[in-house]
């Protein structure tokens, strides 16, 4: 099958070709041909909908496609065999905020303005849950620029409904870098990653505005009370409220898919799921409970405490999985299914806080997923995510492909898809790989990540070769490592002292890739003191 791009709801009409370009065509027959191909295929199908859905926290090996043996996953599992599952996709950083300014701006984060979590703590207690609730100005992330283009805002041009159902963090309200502000005509959930810490909070956003909810103040690391016995259920009780957030979540995106069955849209499920804290529907947890046995609660004082943390955290799991299949349900009733391009994937790697246990769930799959290696990390395990992409008549059921493709490439992927003119960005588009165009398919010279948190890291991938470099806040300090992920995927054996010309290489793409972050808070001090980036920029991964 070959690559094609989308015509707008223009029809195409006839056009007269001089007869010089028709002798043209004559002696460029195979060309001619591929051509004339892509635009049968252009006009045999309608403006594909396009739901992209990014799990929160969401480990490579906790899907039963990717090798899950515990938590089960039945209609994700379904999706990976009705279409394409890719086994080498990157998240754009280990951390929440930066991935997702990244995934929507198509840059890398060597030019990403949000290069790491941002919580825009000058502006008071922004960790106080209560004064949030109290202060709207204490709620949300530093924004993004006013005048930052998201593809969605590429996609509005062109005809397309857009929404945002989830998780937003790219922004406070009241600033200009709200979701509606930003390319989407409607947002429901949570502007604040922090008040996402509970999936019983007091209020939600629809679009600019508050929605008060039936829930009462527990804040985050409110602990069990005084005497309270930790075996006991009961003893738990307050942490589950009236609204579970998902669930409105979830209300909120069929109606938005019903409304615009007949017209072309893009959703963007920002689901908040399995990020801790450990909170899910008891029907799902008490499944769990029978099928894993005893366990011991967690009473840690992060988050929440719970009963059964692991039965909870596959519950959430789960859930997630639960809803998928109902939204694929859904999508089949209104007869859009077979036009609808489906994306699923995870923000960055497994957590390892709050309660949850991916040692337990080999939540990172094949590769390392505790503290170090997971979640705010830029091995393997922190980035490195599960995506699962179909399409039915236009993807290959049951496909699979190792195409080694990041996050930053889904502008650039949609742009292709839909005709759009993306404004610069990092990113290649894998749309011919969806489509088994493998000739079709450019290849990334390098995927790039710059993280300024955890001590300050890089990790430059180049074929099969990667370098880290991590604790870039002194000389004394600093690591340098390389790894063969093809003979060392576990990231076991640092190579780096044998391999001097792999060393150059990434020395010399950093320094062409790198741009000093505008915000103070993302800026990494070795690459301040120019030990990454100057003429002897070499030496200095050596």
């Amino acid at each position: 099958m070959m690559s094609f791009n989308i015509f707008s709801h223009q029809q195409c009409r006839p056009i007269r070709v001089p007869a010089f370009l028709f002798f043209v065509c004559i002696l460029s027959f195979v060309g001619c041909k591929k051509s004339v191909e892509k635009n049968e295929l252009r006009t045999s199908v309608k403006q594909p909908n396009i739901i992209y859905i990014l799990a929160d926290d969401l480990g490579y090996g906790e899907l039963g496609s990717y090798g899950q043996e515990k938590i089960e996953t039945p209609n994700l599992d379904a999706l990976a065999k009705s279409g394409m599952k890719f086994t080498q996709h990157y998240s754009s950083a280990p951390v929440c905020a930066p991935a997702r300014y990244m995934l929507l701006t198509g840059k890398h984060s060597g030019h990403a303005y949000i290069r790491g979590n941002d919580e825009w703590s000058e502006r008071g207690e922004v960790w106080n849950y209560k004064a949030v609730v109290n202060d709207q100005n204490l709620e949300g992330q530093r924004p993004i620029p006013a005048q930052t283009i998201l593809f969605p805002q590429k996609l509005k041009e062109i005809g397309y409904a857009t929404a945002i159902i989830g998780k937003w963090g790219l922004g406070a309200p009241n600033s200009p870098s709200i979701p509606t502000k930003m390319g989407f005509d409607f947002f429901y959930g949570y502007n604040c990653q922090r008040q996402a810490h509970t999936y019983y909070p007091v209020h939600l956003y629809k679009n600019e505005q508050r929605v008060y909810l039936p829930n009462d103040t527990i804040a985050p690391g409110f602990p069990l009370a005084d005497g309270a016995d930790p075996l006991d259920e009961a003893s738990y009780k307050k942490y589950s409220q009236q609204a579970y957030a998902p669930d409105l979540m979830y209300n909120e995106m069929i109606n938005f898919v019903t409304e615009q069955k007949d017209k072309p849209f893009f959703l963007y499920w920002a689901s908040p799921l399995p990020h801790v804290a450990l909170q899910a529907p008891k029907r799902w947890v008490d499944y769990y409970v029978e099928k894993f046995g005893e366990e011991e609660p967690y009473l840690g004082k992060s988050y929440f405490p719970t009963r059964y943390p692991r039965a909870t955290y596959a519950a959430m799991i789960s859930y997630l999985d639960e809803n998928v299949g109902k939204l694929i349900a859904q999508l089949k009733k209104a007869g859009i299914y077979e036009n609808t391009l489906i994306v699923f994937t995870s923000d960055n790697g497994p957590t390892y806080a709050g309660g949850a246990d991916p040692r337990f769930f080999n939540s990172g799959g094949e590769f390392e997923e505790v503290y170090g290696k997971g979640k705010g990390f830029v091995y393997e395990g922190g980035i490195r995510v599960p995506m699962i992409a179909s399409w039915p008549g236009h993807i290959e059921p049951g496909s699979e492909t190792a195409l080694p493709s990041t996050q930053y490439d889904v502008a650039a992927t949609i742009a292709e898809l839909t005709g759009y003119t993306m404004s610069e960005n990092d990113g290649i588009s894998f749309l011919p790989t969806l489509l088994n165009d493998v000739k079709g398919q450019k290849q990334h010279e390098f995927l790039f990540w710059e993280f300024p948190e955890y001590g300050g890291q890089v990790a430059i991938r180049m074929g099969d070769w990667k370098v880290i470099r991590q604790h870039l806040t002194d000389q004394k300090t600093a690591t340098l490592e390389v790894y063969n992920l093809k003979s060392d995927p576990l990231e076991l054996t640092n190579v780096a002292n044998q391999h001097p010309e792999v060393l150059a290489r990434a020395a010399a793409i950093f320094a062409e890739q790198h741009e000093d972050a505008r915000q103070e808070r993302f800026r990494i001090p070795l690459i301040e003191q120019g030990l990454l980036t100057d003429k002897k920029a070499a030496d200095s991964f050596d």
